[in-house]
């Protein structure tokens, strides 16, 4: 419907037999064709009907120019139907295409996108613009004048806001926005107040660009300058939502206006930022290596004008432009399910666009398309574009083959409002009317304010360059507060007085702050995972010489194992899952000996029965990739679900295991926002396999690697990435390790290959046992999920704690002459080659945690075999794995040699046959075979 409107681009004998069905059952039809048919029906009513049925015409036009447009013989004849039906087709056009030529564009015309809107495109023509036509009840004015229905619908749909939201399937949500739209956008005019405050705003905006740019001139600062109505946008969606109930706020945005945001939305004092701009504050650097200025998170409560009190964070973020939405989005989701009790409608996600990125990056749509899906909704999502119509150098119509930057929010039948960033007042609008729509519906919504950007991409960068001709009108462009107080002016004496009031209390701001006049700083309290975070500490490095005990009681696996092999009264398994429940009851209550699946439920189980929540996310995760957890059963009839952990009696906490959208960036950046928000939550993203991860490696590099040394926030974020060498190929073998490993450095985060069942249930157990949180990245298992000698005894669930090396009890001591340093799935073949042939003098000791390095425990180990030579095994090509990184942290302690694949520029052959020999070439190597 982007090119010619709904009636010109209508196929005649579909809208015939759309228009029996509507004779039959008005109700039965897409309701714009409703609205349509309704007219028609007035039509024949008022002028009766021809011999064949239609509506009577009235005298013959003369041919429309539009030839197009005219079907001889049917009701789609734009000539030969009666003008009230014309009307209403007139009224349907500029719904669904006036946007096209809407006043959006601050300092440029826009581009001719053949909108068909005027009267001579629907076959009316001057000549009736003085007829009365009842279709003006349509919009609310009555039966009214052509040129009056067509007055209006210019100042509602061709203004200063451009709406599109005609292609929304939901008939109420659409009745709603037509309501808002032509009843209050047509009458929109604040009262004093509210106009004293959008003034405000723009003066608070204005003065803080004004106060930078003087005194600190040419430093970067990525000046909200031509944008500067995003701070009233700002504060009309927060005191609108708090009105209809928002207690918390977060905003996730790139560095454009953000020193703005801080000081004129979130309360930060100019003392605080400009400490940062003259480098007077004092950075804790034993907390990390800090960030720049304009990357910096910040909390406020801040008391709206009607006196709700609300809680306004603003996320920290990389440069990395969208990366932050995910984020915001999964710690505001943690917020909705423990401290607003499911109540998504106290909690609201403002993400702030640049219109090239909104457009450009693919995580926009990532993240667009969780808004409707249980396991990721957060209530709907109010998005803002800062559409300055340049990103860097880049012109718009480099940047989108779209018509608009927001067309990415027609995939989820979002509106968008494109609205005139100079016209504060509109500005305003669209934030109310995104508020209430979002409180109302639940749903996202995109408001696209058009602007500019005043100098370059940043203060020292000339925009002339590449943009001369557009930057010769923005530099004679009055600033939007400039045109505000203008239109105050001109309305009349009330008016005028305010803005002559407004514009001294202006200059006297801009005084004060360059004067530095003392502000107040907000008083704040902090919130219930605040203080939860606040009774945590710093790790130290003493803390990873061994792991704290996490053993658990014999009576808590008891009741796990109830709820794991416990079904509801009539539900049916299929066959399978009734072999794995049998397997299961002998697991716990037989044999005492769990294999992997069931360690993992059972530390999950047992976070539960202590209050903590536990959340697992990734694709296919509630049966597992390798059919293996079977966290979530089917029935066989009526494929209801059954998730036993989470019907767990006695649990006190929360299980929520979602299977994702095929997506790794978005998806591991929510879980990041998730386990941000709350310290007693075990998040875990569960990758398909473990070399799809660098999908989302944005994410791994700029906020788990480093989030605590840029931002000082912790994260106990847990990854699980499948790895191991059994033959699937270069995309099913390796979660390239070598890359955590690089990253991994002062007690960041982290790296585990684990080997026993038990000891995945400690590594699980110690991410909330410990004071503190560190991000954890476990290459997992594939094939030993079912190996037969990957089981643990009970004893090893009821004592004990994380075992970072395990060493080797199937040799003597005195009779090794070599130890063999390993880690990972290659152990086993290592050891059932040894049986096999009979090896005694190798020594197999298992590195279980990589970073931090566990060096005293195995310097202890290796010391047990005196005069042994020691060697590195890995299945992993030399260039890849964990040798550099071992190398590099042993070479002082011991000579150590390796034993792997040969370097290579993919991770593993293609081909079985070679995958097999590579492997034993590496075991008999290792063993001494060969």
């Amino acid at each position: 419907m982007d090119k010619f409107s709904y009636i010109a681009n209508a196929h005649v004998a579909y809208i015939d037999e759309l228009y029996d069905e509507y004779k039959k059952d008005p109700e039965s039809i897409d309701p714009s064709w409703k609205t349509f048919f309704d007219g028609f029906d007035f039509a024949i009513t008022k002028y009766g009907e021809d011999e064949d049925g239609g509506a009577q015409t009235q005298a013959a036009s003369p041919k429309a120019e539009n030839g197009s447009l005219a079907t001889r013989g049917t009701i789609m004849d734009m000539e030969q139907l009666p003008k009230e039906i014309k009307v209403r087709a007139l009224i349907h056009a500029h719904r669904s295409r006036a946007h096209l030529r809407s006043k959006t564009n601050p300092v440029r015309e826009r581009v001719d996108r053949k909108a068909l809107i005027d009267i001579e495109d629907l076959g009316l023509s001057q000549a009736d613009l003085n007829t009365e036509f009842q279709a003006g009840e349509e919009i609310g004015i009555g039966k009214a004048k052509l040129s009056d229905i067509l007055a209006a619908l210019k100042k509602i749909y061709e203004g200063s806001m451009g709406f599109e939201y005609l292609y929304i399937r939901d008939p109420e949500m659409l009745d709603w926005l037509k309501t808002k739209i032509e009843k209050e956008a047509l009458a929109f005019n604040p009262p004093a107040e509210d106009k004293k405050r959008i003034l405000s705003k723009l003066n608070e905006a204005v003065v803080f660009e004004n106060f930078l740019h003087t005194k600190y001139l040419g430093q970067k600062r990525f000046s909200l300058e031509g944008g500067e109505s995003t701070i009233p946008f700002l504060d009309a969606v927060i005191n609108k939502g708090a009105n209809l109930g928002v207690k918390e706020v977060m905003i996730g945005m790139a560095h454009r206006g953000r020193l703005n945001v801080l000081a004129n939305i979130m309360g930060k004092t100019y003392e605080q930022i400009f400490s940062e701009f003259e480098g007077t504050a004092k950075p804790d650097l034993t907390m990390g290596d800090g960030d720049v200025k304009y990357h910096m998170g910040y909390s406020s409560d801040i008391h709206t004008p009607e006196n709700n009190k609300v809680n306004l964070k603003l996320a920290p973020n990389p440069s990395h432009l969208e990366a932050v939405n995910p984020v915001v989005e999964g710690f505001l989701r943690a917020k909705i399910d423990s401290e607003h009790q499911h109540d998504s409608k106290k909690a609201l996600p403002i993400l702030i666009h640049g219109d090239a990125a909104v457009a450009g990056q693919g995580i926009v749509y990532e993240v667009t398309q969780m808004a409707g899906l249980k396991g990721y909704n957060t209530g709907g999502t109010i998005h803002f574009v800062i559409n300055n119509q340049v990103g860097f150098t880049t012109d718009f119509d480099d940047a989108r083959s779209s018509i608009y930057c927001t067309d990415v929010a027609k995939i989820i039948d979002a509106p968008v409002i494109h609205v005139n960033g100079d016209d504060a007042e509109a500005v305003v609008f669209a934030a109310n009317l995104a508020a209430e729509f979002r409180q109302k519906f639940n749903k996202d919504i995109f408001i696209d304010m058009v602007c500019y950007r005043r100098h370059g991409h940043n203060e020292s960068d000339e925009p002339k360059f590449t943009q001369p001709s557009l930057y010769n009108v923005i530099s004679k462009h009055p600033n939007p507060r400039e045109i505000y107080n203008k239109r105050l002016l001109e309305r009349g004496d009330v008016d005028a007085k305010l803005a002559k009031q407004m514009d001294k209390e202006f200059r006297q701001l801009l005084q004060d702050r360059l004067n530095m006049v003392k502000e107040q700083p907000l008083p704040y309290k902090f919130t219930q995972f605040e203080q939860e975070w606040q009774s945590l500490r710093r790790s130290k490095p003493e803390d990873f010489e061994q792991s704290p005990e996490t053993y658990i009681s014999q009576e808590a696996i008891d009741k796990v194992a109830e709820a794991l092999t416990s079904l509801p009264k009539g539900f049916k398994p299929i066959k399978q899952i009734e072999a794995q429940m049998k397997q299961r009851k002998e697991m716990f209550f037989h044999s005492k000996s769990l294999n992997w699946a069931g360690a993992e439920l059972l530390a999950y189980g047992s976070l539960l029965l202590e209050g903590k929540t536990v959340r697992l996310t990734g694709q296919d995760v509630q049966r597992g990739t390798f059919s293996h957890r079977h966290a979530v059963l089917h029935d066989a009839n009526t494929n209801k679900p059954f998730n036993s952990l989470k019907e767990m009696k006695d649990s006190k906490g929360q299980f929520h295991i979602y299977n994702s959208l095929l997506s790794e960036y978005a998806v591991l950046g929510f879980e990041y926002g998730y386990a941000m928000a709350n310290p007693n939550a075990l998040a875990i993203w569960e990758a398909q396999f473990g070399d799809f991860a660098n999908g989302a490696q944005t994410m791994i590099d700029q906020f788990i690697s480093s989030g605590e040394s840029k931002w000082q926030k912790m994260n106990g974020l847990v990854m699980l990435l499948p790895h191991g060498y059994e033959g699937q190929g270069p995309e099913h073998s390796n979660a390239r390790p070598e890359r955590f490993l690089q990253l991994s450095a002062e007690y960041n985060m982290l790296v585990c290959n684990i080997t026993e069942p038990s000891n995945f249930f400690h590594m699980l157990r110690r991410q909330l046992a410990w004071e503190f949180r560190k991000p954890c990245i476990v290459m997992s298992p594939k094939s030993l999920l079912r190996h037969p000698k990957v089981v643990s005894p009970i004893e090893e669930f009821t004592q004990g704690r994380f075992r970072e090396v395990i060493q080797d009890s199937g040799v003597k001591a005195k009779d090794v002459k070599r130890v063999v340093l390993c880690s990972g799935k290659i152990y086993y073949d290592l050891a059932e080659q040894r049986e096999k042939e009979k090896v005694k003098d190798v020594a197999i000791v298992r590195v279980e945690q990589l970073h931090p390095l566990p060096k005293t425990q195995i310097l202890e180990a290796v010391k047990q075999y005196k005069d042994a030579e020691v060697v590195w095994v890995q299945e992993e090509p030399e260039n890849m794995g964990y040798w550099t990184y071992m190398m590099r942290a042993l070479y002082r302690d011991f000579p150590m040699e390796v034993i792997s694949r040969k370097a290579s520029a993919s991770p593993a052959t293609g081909y079985n046959k070679v995958h097999h020999q590579e492997q034993e070439s590496i075991l008999n190597k290792a063993l001494k075979l060969q």
